[in-house]
């Protein structure tokens, strides 16, 4: 516009016309020049002269850091506005559609890359220290946990059903088989304590023999007869055992006692941590291929339940409802936290870091603003030159 401007101005006797472009040329270098100074001032002092109210973003980047805190507040975390956006979000059907097909719509890389967050978040942590919190956490738990009463109405369940039967009807057999293979104990135990007028005369023998056969005979009487008395009285004693594990605090003690010197055993401690290892290595294995994982009955499950969650509109409100209302819950709680984060973090931000990003981002746009200043004032000045010119 300055090369423009000065040949016009040497040539004005050439033609009237040349007074024109000379008037469009000399008013586009002062629009030019007016808007080259306020998107510079924007961001910079023009020529590096101090000039008032120019450098603006540098210069009020904190008070335009708490400005978007507060814009973002208003509009945007307000409980109202939240409730308001999450009544039109169907959380429900979403969730149902990617449980039910996982490979539509890209959902299939963001499961592999969440199973891969996974299998790296696991192989990460140190598995000392983490397996020992896992251990300690079970163990913990077992200690706290009153297994008398359990044991009591367990065991009291069994004997109402007779599912006890079985079991000591096995343990008669046992008993019998164990009699029967060790009757020689039996022998020597009578013969070492019989006088030694029995011993000379062979009858400690035939004690032995009455003793063996007589507990033989107890024992086929007890497992052919249900009735029997024997039975009737262990029977109760059961039924005893089984009250006192629920109601005597002294039976509980003692329980407890058992428990937690069970637990304190070095082989019940190796195989609490035995545990987590197999379960951190099963969560690995899965997340390493979650492709098994959902061809097995656990995917048959989550497409089921995706398929449910599609179908029925009551679960779809239960849910969304309850979406809605803990965004809104931590909308409301943490709303003002977020916004003196953001705020804190624009004031963290470099001056000149950011006031570079910003005019990189908006790129273009500024040249097209110095572009159309210059052509603006240009056609303002022509048409003030033709209203000279006429009047």
């Amino acid at each position: 516009m300055a090369c423009i401007y000065f040949t016009a101005k040497a040539n004005l006797d050439v033609h009237p016309a040349i007074g024109y472009i000379k008037a469009f040329a000399e008013a586009a270098m002062v629009g030019g020049l007016a808007d080259w100074f306020a998107v510079t001032a924007l961001f910079r002092h023009p020529l590096g002269l101090p000039i008032p109210h120019t450098a603006i973003i540098p210069t009020n980047k904190d008070r335009i850091g708490d400005t978007m805190a507060l814009f973002l507040k208003d509009n945007f975390l307000t409980p109202t506005v939240v409730a308001r956006r999450m009544r039109k979000v169907d959380v429900a059907a979403a969730l149902g559609r990617f449980l039910a097909d996982p490979d539509h719509g890209g959902a299939g890389r963001l499961r592999d890359g969440a199973s891969k967050l996974l299998a790296n978040l696991l192989e990460s942590l140190d598995q000392n220290r983490l397996g020992g919190m896992a251990k300690s956490a079970v163990a913990t738990r077992l200690r706290g946990l009153d297994v008398s009463p359990l044991l009591g109405q367990t065991l009291e369940a069994a004997m109402k059903e007779g599912r006890h039967l079985p079991l000591m009807g096995g343990l008669i057999t046992r008993a019998s088989e164990i009699l029967a293979s060790n009757d020689h104990l039996i022998r020597e135990m009578v013969h070492e304590r019989a006088g030694s007028v029995l011993r000379w005369t062979g009858l400690d023998e035939n004690v032995a023999n009455a003793i063996i056969n007589g507990l033989n005979k107890l024992l086929f009487d007890m497992a052919d007869d249900p009735d029997h008395p024997l039975r009737a009285r262990a029977d109760q004693a059961l039924g005893d055992l089984a009250f006192d594990l629920q109601h005597d605090k002294e039976m509980q003690n003692k329980v407890g006692n058992w428990k937690n010197e069970i637990v304190d055993n070095p082989a019940m401690q190796h195989w609490i941590g035995g545990l987590w290892e197999q379960a951190r290595a099963g969560l690995l294995k899965s997340a390493r291929d979650p492709e098994r994982v959902l061809a097995g009955k656990f995917g048959d499950m989550l497409r089921q339940l995706g398929g449910t969650l599609q179908d029925d509109p009551q679960l779809r409100h239960t849910i969304n409802r309850f979406a809605r209302r803990t965004i809104v819950g931590a909308t409301a709680s943490y709303g003002d936290g977020i916004v003196t984060l953001v705020s804190d973090t624009v004031r963290g931000w470099d001056a000149a870091k950011i006031t570079d990003r910003i005019e990189q981002a908006v790129g273009r746009d500024l040249q097209y603003i110095r572009i159309n200043g210059t052509l603006v004032g240009g056609l303002v000045g022509l048409i003030l030159h033709a209203v000279d010119v006429w009047v």
